[in-house]
């Protein structure tokens, strides 16, 4: 998908909600286990009922691979549920990934062409060569870690080195990098007072902004210090979407919290 199609898609939905799909077998609802693939069964009825709220899913890579090979059946099976049933959805790979270049390669592979995601999360601390095979796909977005909304962001990310704090010095290095283009960053919401530094560095980038509902981030401030004229944001809720319910009413409860923020989207967008 491209940057020009996603945000078509933000305009059409009135949203730039990311609902991440971070599904642990033992936070779902007790009746899908007994379903011959309960993780995807429960991705799939998530979908269903919240597709048309939302422009992108996330899954949680650590969340399928902790389950063996069925946890990447159900994975695979996710992904080519939004490609076949939703193409329009923006798809990201949530692994963090970041390695030597011919490591960096495989991991690339195996999320852009094999799984098929448009995009994945990748972690710059091994720098450029760890982070340009990603990059040399052209139709793909790669999605850099700068400034998370943990609280260990603060043991490196924003240390000072030569008067400058790391993060800073991350996004900038990384806008020469080969097809900048098509990095997109991560910037956690319980961040938001940076924001305002970050776009003065890159303006126009797409910002993937987790830690809004549950870590307590909040949306309007966020989209005060980081909108841009196409939005440039993907606001991730996982946590507070997925598991509204742990009864039959699963999905219903999903979506009514998907509402709730799709609804506030479209106001910051129409106000924008």
């Amino acid at each position: 998908m491209t940057t020009q199609k996603l945000v078509s898609e933000i305009k059409r939905k009135g949203s730039f909600l990311c609902i991440g799909l971070d599904t642990d077998i033992s936070k779902i609802p007790s009746h899908l286990l007994q379903a011959q693939d309960p993780v995807f069964e429960f991705n799939k009825a998530i979908i269903d009922a919240t597709h048309h709220l939302c422009v992108a899913y996330k899954p949680n890579i650590a969340f399928y691979e902790a389950n063996g090979s069925k946890g990447w059946d159900s994975l695979q099976k996710t992904v080519r549920y939004l490609r076949e049933q939703y193409p329009e959805i923006f798809t990201i790979a949530d692994a963090k990934r970041g390695d030597i270049g011919n490591t960096s390669k495989m991991y690339a592979k195996a999320f852009f062409q094999d799984l098929g995601f448009d995009s994945v999360t990748v972690a710059p601390y091994m720098g450029k060569d760890s982070i340009e095979p990603f990059l040399t796909f052209n139709d793909k977005h790669t999605i850099l870690l700068a400034l998370t909304s943990n609280e260990g962001a603060f043991d490196f990310q924003t240390r000072l080195v030569d008067g400058k704090e790391v993060y800073k010095t991350v996004i900038e290095v990384s806008k020469g990098w080969q097809n900048s283009q098509n990095l997109m960053y991560v910037v956690g919401a319980t961040k938001a007072e940076y924001l305002m530094e970050i776009r003065k560095i890159i303006p126009n980038n797409f910002l993937l902004v987790p830690g809004v509902g549950a870590q307590g981030g909040s949306l309007e401030e966020v989209c005060k210090y980081g909108l841009t004229e196409d939005c440039g944001l993907l606001i991730n809720s996982s946590r507070g979407i997925i598991y509204a319910s742990s009864d039959t009413d699963f999905a219903r409860a999903a979506s009514i919290k998907a509402q709730e923020l799709q609804t506030k989207m479209a106001i910051l967008l129409h106000d924008n």
